[in-house]
């Protein structure tokens, strides 16, 4: 009676004689294929330890007969990418930046090496669409602080403003009139009432009139007699409706009252120099990039033949 088997009546299959709530279990065997291919992911994985890095270790991994890593993958990628640029990046090293501007596959090169820079350090200031906000600059309209020739730009992404240790770093002197007593309450508003009427805000007042005066003797210096400007100095066009810090009453006020020192990073002191002619072109190529400049001799000698 002991070796009698139990079977399954239905199916023919012998029972492991477990037995729960009336549920018998069947002594059912794997189809072949399936342990086949058990025995093949046995075999597989047996290979694998052996062939790639697989046991972790104090400070690294077991390395595998075939000497294969993710870290040496990424570095044969890496230098093949490096390789396939290299003359494009010489080019842009050794061009003058109105060079690369001339050349329109050059130029395109380095706008996509610059824009991926951009995407990674300088959204936190000017967004990411490079409109700027409160006290960043809009980099996509033509109103320049310092200019907005690719040069020029180049110039202010290397050296930043307020650079500590940069000697040619920009520098603006926006003064504290107010905090500093260089002009009554009563003056500041009647500047920033002239400033709002020059910049289309207003219609003439009193205190405009007033602030005219007062604008020549103190701020015309800086912003020019037609409050213009003058990028030489970093000095911003007051006549236009574009803003750094905004261009209501009160703001204009605590611009005059309190100054603004704004600050950027140079630049070169975390990139390559051929990185930062990237983000330079980038920068460039958003819309409001300017033509180089006419240089000062040439303006003086088109004065001197009677030209415009």
């Amino acid at each position: 009676m002991a070796d009698r088997k139990d079977v399954d009546q239905p199916t023919g299959t012998e029972k492991m004689g477990h037995e729960w709530d009336g549920i018998e279990e069947l002594d059912t065997p794997l189809p072949r294929w399936w342990l086949w291919l058990f025995y093949a992911t046995i075999i597989f994985s047996v290979a694998y330890v052996v062939a790639y890095p697989a046991f972790p270790m104090l400070s690294s991994a077991s390395r595998g007969m075939l000497g294969w890593s993710s870290h040496g993958q990424l570095d044969q990628q890496l230098k093949a990418d490096q390789q396939s640029k290299a003359a494009t990046r010489l080019a842009i090293a050794q061009l003058p930046m109105d060079q690369i501007v001339a050349n329109p596959r050059l130029l395109q090169a380095a706008v996509e090496g610059g824009r991926s820079v951009f995407k990674t350090s300088c959204v936190q200031c000017h967004g990411s669409g490079a409109t700027g906000a409160k006290g960043y600059p809009n980099l996509n309209d033509d109103d320049w602080l310092w200019g907005g020739d690719i040069a020029a730009i180049h110039q202010t992404i290397s050296h930043g403003v307020r650079q500590p240790g940069d000697n040619v770093t920009r520098t603006s002197q926006m003064l504290a009139f107010g905090r500093d007593q260089m002009l009554t309450a009563a003056q500041i508003n009647d500047v920033a009432s002239y400033v709002r009427l020059i910049s289309g805000q207003q219609q003439p007042t009193a205190a405009s009139t007033r602030g005219a005066k007062v604008f020549v003797d103190t701020c015309a210096a800086c912003h020019g007699a037609d409050g213009k400007g003058i990028r030489a100095f970093g000095a911003p066009n007051l006549t236009d409706v574009i803003w750094l810090y905004g261009g209501d009453k009160a703001t204009i006020v605590e611009t005059i009252t309190n100054g603004r020192q704004g600050v950027m990073p140079a630049w070169t002191t975390r990139f390559d120099p051929v990185t930062v002619r990237m983000l330079a072109a980038y920068v460039y190529s958003l819309g409001g990039g300017e033509k180089q400049p006419v240089q000062p001799a040439l303006i003086q000698e088109a004065k001197a033949d009677g030209q415009p």
